[in-house]
């Protein structure tokens, strides 16, 4: 089965990456897993609040995946794979990708403001020409309706 790959995050434009891999899947009879990457500077501190403030990190995860999980499996029927990972992004992503031979496609959400598309994307279109799948970038002012008919 083929999975669409998509990164969980607190920016705006993760909800349109995820509803667009969400809809990809549903049409094409493949999965999501869904990654979220916990930076490692989240963590220098002495070793008893670093590992109390990663349970945390961790359960703020599983709190937001469950909001999208429970969307795409009432709403699109797609039961979504959860994958965390402690370090850097673009290098966690890229051996998600290695790890999983199952993921086809990585979707990633561009942001809109002054800023750029953000650095995610803005690293990864960089790489694209190595990168061992395609990556789909999700315009983060796309509606709803948009999303619909293009996924």
């Amino acid at each position: 089965m083929r999975k669409f790959l998509v990164v969980l995050d607190d920016s705006r434009e993760c909800l349109n990456a995820m509803r667009f891999a969400a809809m990809r899947a549903a049409r094409t009879g493949g999965g999501v897993e869904i990654l979220a990457v916990i930076p490692p500077d989240e963590f220098n501190h002495w070793v008893g609040v670093g590992e109390i403030m990663r349970q945390e990190a961790r359960e703020r995860i599983e709190v937001h995946f469950e909001v999208f999980a429970k969307w795409m499996r009432d709403k699109q029927g797609v039961d979504p794979e959860l994958v965390i990972r402690e370090g850097e992004p673009v290098p966690e992503i890229l051996s998600q990708v290695k790890d999983d031979p199952e993921v086809g496609v990585l979707v990633l959400g561009a942001g809109t403001g002054k800023k750029g598309p953000g650095p995610l994307v803005t690293e990864l279109t960089r790489q694209s020409g190595t990168l061992p799948m395609p990556v789909t970038i999700v315009p983060g002012e796309m509606t709803k309706e948009q999303l619909e008919a293009v996924s």
